[in-house]
C-alpha cells in the first residue's frame, strides 16, 4: 500500500472513529458493519447540516445495520418529513425510523 493511501485511510479512521460511537448495537455488529453504519451516520449528518430546511436543528442520528433512528425536534410536519426524505436518499440506508418531536414556534 502506498504511503499516500495509506494517510488517507489513517485520516478517515480517525475521523470516522467518534462518529462510530453512534453505532446502535456495535457488540453484535461485525467490523465491517459498524464500519458502514458510521459511514451513513456521518453522510446523513452532513446532507442535514447542508439542507436549508433541516440545518441548524438538534437531530439525533444512529444508524444500526443500515436502518437509520432520527431523534430530536423541529419546527413544523414538513420539516420532520424532509428530515426522513433525506436520510432516505442515503446510499446504503435500508429503513428510516423517524422519532424527531415537532414544536412548533
Amino acid at each position: 500500500m502506498n504511503i499516500k493511501l495509506t494517510g488517507t485511510l489513517l485520516l478517515l479512521g480517525a475521523m470516522l472513529g467518534p462518529v462510530g460511537a453512534y453505532a446502535e448495537d456495535s457488540t453484535t455488529d461485525t467490523p465491517g458493519q459498524y464500519l458502514d453504519d458510521s459511514v451513513i451516520t456521518t453522510k446523513v449528518k452532513a446532507a442535514f447540516a447542508e439542507d436549508k430546511w433541516v440545518k441548524g436543528f438538534s437531530i439525533n442520528v444512529r444508524t444500526d445495520h443500515g436502518v437509520v433512528d432520527l431523534n430530536g425536534t423541529v419546527n413544523s410536519q414538513n420539516q420532520s418529513d424532509h428530515a426522513t426524505e433525506l436520510a432516505s436518499q442515503v446510499k446504503s440506508v435500508i429503513a428510516v425510523h423517524n422519532n424527531l418531536t415537532v414544536m412548533p414556534r
